[in-house]
């Protein structure tokens, strides 16, 4: 009875802390140009209603460097970024914390930004969770493959929306047609019945 009450215990807390963890999402990975600004978006999902006392947090890691450097905090209703790090001018948030969304704005960017964006977001009684990370790779132009894939996308998307297109009129073009040719089988009908009356109204006469 014991090693029963047990094995339901241990159960019920692992359901409880996968109803109470949170998972934090951001891009995988973001290329901009030197001289742009760069959104970096991060969110989270949450059982929770969103407290409140939501948190988000920011770290910067630069490429080549073990370990990073906060950047950026959101709490208690109120942002503060960091006045002496690289980003103390040129870094602006831009998320809505009522809406789950954390995402940081970085101006004027160069090349020394290249580096491992990691954000963390609590949401009370949410803390449980692992951070999610962004690597940023700014260059002088947009590279070739990132453009192939751009492009690619753009297509895929065009293409969606001209098959949509297509298969509206094609629908319109079917429903109008068989309309027509319910309204024409119709008037047959109709005209039929006409002369079948007149030929019985003539016949006595003759």
């Amino acid at each position: 009875m014991l090693s029963v009450l047990a094995l339901t215990s241990v159960v019920l807390l692992g359901i409880a802390s996968q109803i109470t963890a949170i998972v934090v999402y951001t891009s995988w990975e973001r290329h901009a140009l030197v001289g742009s600004d760069v959104r970096l978006s991060c969110s989270f999902f949450s059982w929770q209603w969103t407290s409140p006392d939501v948190t988000f947090s920011w770290q910067y890691r630069p490429d080549g460097a073990k370990e990073g450097i906060s950047i950026f905090h959101y709490g208690g209703g109120a942002a503060y970024v960091d006045n002496k790090g690289p980003f103390r001018d040129r870094l602006e948030f831009v998320g809505n914390p009522s809406r789950r969304d954390g995402s940081i704005l970085i101006k004027n960017l160069d090349f020394s930004d290249n580096g491992t964006f990691t954000c963390d977001a609590k949401n009370p009684p949410d803390i449980v969770g692992r951070p999610s990370s962004v690597r940023l790779l700014v260059f002088e132009k947009v590279p070739v493959q990132a453009g192939v894939v751009t492009g690619a996308i753009i297509g895929v998307v065009l293409g969606l929306l001209i098959l949509i297109v297509a298969i509206y009129y094609l629908m319109r073009f079917l429903v109008a047609r068989r309309v027509f040719s319910l309204s024409m089988s119709k008037h047959g009908k109709k005209g039929k019945g006409k002369e079948g009356s007149q030929q019985k109204q003539a016949g006595p006469l003759k």
